[in-house]
């Protein structure tokens, strides 16, 4: 028992102080400064993104398009993968804090040569044996590792949610496109029947030889024109029906329409909230933050490596010739062993491994500080987007009644034989052109609404920071179960 106790003695304190020292800085959030209110906004509490985005997106086929996207889109299912694929490596950096403890068992048979040894000849041998091995963390090496990477988790979670809120402004803002070119297709289809009969028209008074033939080329140039337009315009539906097929997850495919533009209805006011909302609400911020928790806790692991660590081995088991006397007690056979290995001289390669850590948090920290300017600038487009698309829609429509009237009396004019057919093209052409002109502004203004969504956050409800089970089984979570919790529990 004396050796027992002496190695008791040098053991028992370096394990008791093992988990008291953690070498590197703690992380705390960067106090970065947010304004009190956006621009030229008045700061309000409640915000468009505390809407569940099946409240904002009111269009039964939309809403059914993103279900669909949710579920089958394949960015989304990667950034799924992604989270088991950090899930499993935070378990596997976590088991380095505890014990490891390997068993084996073996059987053979062997020849010694009778000139090498007298008693030899074919013998057998059987071993039973464990063995485990602790390394102390002493300095914190593994706990700060272990940091790392639940940060590391709990940002690629965030990134899924960022990959989420981007599918569904993505499909919105490609439905709200193909439904902008369906009333596009519609607007050339009919001007361009009309300008069909007014060259037959113009055709037949050039036949009867009371218009010029200039009227009638002139005619033939604005139907061509129209043609031109409606070819460009179905080209550019099909492509968008293609990107949306993507979108959805299936080659492309004919996409279900609903409302048409004018029938979406969105939010009319639209609040946006405070600005410091914006670091619990954003996944893309929450993401680029515990990206920097991560990278300051690698500080602490590179400073580790300069000290010394210590490492406990134990070995027991038995080995016998006869399998039947094996488990016998002149049969055992055991050892311990504590070995202390540190650094003695490495030219400063591990001292500038920290210098590489810490320069890496700064950059991970101007990424972060860069990420929240950036996630200002988009809600401040975005409300740009919204004041002035819909101060421009104002404008369309009265441009649009304008040209109405100006495209009926230029033609009765003609008809009477007051103006020349120059006057009746020109308004032709700027009712043509505010038509387009129209349908695109009110595409513009609920893309905005939905980008000003998509800028604050909206389409989850940012929770408390998620707690890792520290107990064993979830490192055996399946890709099912992810999905459910980090897509489907976001539509209920």
């Amino acid at each position: 028992m004396g050796n027992y106790s002496r190695l008791l003695v040098l053991i028992l304190p370096v394990v008791l102080i093992a988990g008291c020292i953690n070498l590197g800085p703690d992380y705390e959030r960067p106090n970065i400064p947010m304004p009190k209110s956006y621009y030229g906004i008045q700061a309000v509490n409640e915000s468009i993104a505390d809407l569940e985005w099946w409240q904002l997106f009111e269009d039964p086929k939309l809403q059914l398009l993103i279900t669909e996207a949710l579920r089958e889109n394949r960015d989304l299912r990667q950034a799924i993968a992604r989270v088991n694929e950090v899930r499993a490596r935070y378990y596997n950096v976590r088991a380095d804090q505890f014990p490891a403890l390997d068993g084996s068992v073996g059987a053979g048979r062997g020849n010694m040569a009778e000139q090498v040894l007298p008693n030899g000849g074919i013998e057998d041998q059987y071993t039973a044996s464990l063995r485990a091995r602790y390394e102390v963390d002493l300095w914190g090496r593994y706990r700060r590792a272990t940091e790392s990477a639940r940060a590391e988790l709990l940002g690629t979670e965030d990134n899924q949610r960022a990959v989420l809120i981007t599918l569904i402004a993505d499909v919105a803002s490609t439905y709200l496109l193909l439904r902008d070119l369906d009333a596009r297709v519609l607007i050339s289809e009919e001007t361009l029947d009309a300008r069909k009969d007014t060259t037959l028209i113009i055709q037949a008074r050039y036949d009867h030889g009371t218009v010029p033939l200039l009227d009638v080329n002139q005619a033939q140039i604005e139907e061509a024109d129209a043609m031109s337009r409606l070819a460009t315009f179905r080209r550019q539906r099909q492509q968008a029906e293609n990107a949306l097929s993507v979108l959805l997850g299936s080659s492309p495919r004919k996409i279900m329409r609903g409302r048409s533009l004018k029938g979406q209805i969105y939010p009319i006011e639209v609040p946006a909230g405070l600005p410091s909302v914006l670091l619990e609400r954003r996944p893309d911020i929450r993401a680029a933050e515990q990206n920097l928790a991560a990278q300051t806790a690698r500080i602490g692991v590179a400073k580790a490596l300069r000290f010394p660590s210590i490492a406990l081995t134990a070995n027991g088991g038995y080995i016998s010739d006869d399998l039947g006397d094996l488990i016998e007690s002149d049969s055992k056979l055991w050892d311990i062993k504590l070995d202390i290995l540190g650094p003695i001289f490495d030219a400063g390669k591990r001292k500038a491994q920290v210098e590489v850590e810490i320069a890496r948090t700064e950059q991970a920290l101007y990424e972060y500080e860069q990420t929240i300017l950036l996630a200002l600038q988009e809600v401040e487009d975005s409300l740009a987007g919204i004041k002035y698309y819909r101060e421009e829609l104002n404008a369309r429509s009265f441009q649009l009644r304008a040209a109405k009237s100006a495209s009926i009396l230029s033609r009765a004019r003609y008809d009477g034989g007051i103006t020349d057919y120059l006057e009746v093209l020109d308004s032709d052409r700027s009712l043509f052109d505010a038509q387009l002109a129209q349908s695109a502004v009110e595409r513009q203004e609920l893309v905005s609404i939905v980008s000003l969504y998509k800028a604050l956050g909206g389409g989850w409800l940012p929770s408390e920071p998620e707690k890792i089970d520290q107990g064993e089984g979830e490192a055996d979570q399946t890709q099912a179960a992810t999905t459910t919790h980090s897509v489907t529990g976001q539509l209920q």
